[in-house]
């Protein structure tokens, strides 16, 4: 390998502590890398990693090395995007993460599109509503959508969602809609498994308030709780991406719309300190043009939000979240 290459091996390396992991996402013999760093390490004549029984630990020599390669290889990969066109005809693979219910229901399409309009690209797609690590998994990027994101996130808003309380007919004919938050408490609760626990939150006169729940169904999966709420269950709460065919079809409807919900960011998270090749800033773009701030989706809503036309195509109410 040449010095690039081993430089590669070493950010790798030094971003999953650990060989095997390399070696894996690699897919070679746990000894190339070792050899690969112990080359490096020969040819500058310094010691970048400390190894132990335990762990990996980077040296104060490798830790100043780790950001001088990390500048390097942002510059020679933006070169040889610059120099192969690629801003003009992104080609090469796309590796994503994307959440369960609102992958199929509207990232999906939008993904097929992309492939038709840039042929030279591909796509690897893993639906999911876990967290992932990118660095450790080898992905370009993943879709999150939250409320808040950690402040070490490096994140692009691409879109927004808004968050409703719903019920069937049926169960408002049986058990009666609540006037206000506070009656929640008397009501059946489906809840989203973890973050419902501590309450569902309302703005009430000007202020976020969490109220409690309580419930005997729970799930993380937004698409299980709106088929309990169908089937009159009980209330749930859900981002209006997962609820807008059920409403507009009249199998569930919004209450307490007086007092509104925190509206849900659709985030596209890179990982940190790394050049973005042109293919994968091409995508984020697209998709952020096709959700937009006023997503189509709510076009079936009764709020105040006009939606563009719908292309041809669950999360959490409260943390960050892949669901």
């Amino acid at each position: 390998m040449d010095r690039l290459d081993s430089m590669r091996i070493f950010i790798r390396v030094a971003e999953l502590g650990s060989f095997a992991a390399v070696a894996r996402q690699m897919d070679v013999a746990r000894s190339v890398i070792t050899r690969q760093i112990a080359a490096l390490e020969a040819q500058l004549g310094v010691k970048l990693i400390a190894r132990s029984t335990r762990r990996l630990s980077l040296t104060s020599a490798g830790s100043s090395y780790l950001e001088r390669c990390r500048e390097i290889i942002k510059l020679v990969e933006a070169a040889e995007t610059d120099l192969s066109g690629e801003r003009q005809d992104p080609r090469g693979l796309i590796r994503l993460s994307v959440p369960l219910s609102f992958g199929l229901r509207h990232l999906l399409p939008l993904l097929l599109d992309f492939n038709v309009t840039y042929p030279e690209v591909g796509t690897e797609i893993d639906f999911t509503d876990r967290r992932v690590n990118l660095v450790e998994e080898g992905l370009d990027l993943s879709i999150r959508i939250s409320a808040r994101l950690d402040p070490l996130d490096v994140a692009r808003r691409i879109g927004t969602s808004g968050l409703l309380a719903t019920a069937s007919p049926d169960y408002l004919r049986r058990h009666g809609e609540p006037a206000h938050p506070r009656e929640l408490i008397e009501h059946e609760c489906l809840l989203y498994l973890p973050v419902d626990q501590p309450g569902w939150p309302f703005l009430v006169d000007g202020v976020m308030e969490n109220f409690p729940v309580r419930g005997r169904l729970r799930a993380n999966n937004g698409d299980a709780l709106l088929e309990a709420t169908i089937r009159g269950l009980g209330i749930s709460v859900q981002p209006t991406f997962i609820t807008a065919a059920a409403i507009e079809a009249g199998s569930v409807r919004p209450i307490l719309r007086a007092y509104p919900m925190p509206e849900l960011g659709i985030y596209a998270l890179l990982p940190g300190n790394r050049y973005v090749p042109q293919r994968v800033q091409t995508l984020v773009d697209y998709l952020a043009g096709r959700i937009g701030e006023r997503p189509y989706w709510e076009a079936a809503q009764t709020t105040d939000r006009p939606a563009p036309g719908k292309p041809s195509g669950g999360c959490l109410p409260g943390d960050a979240t892949n669901a």
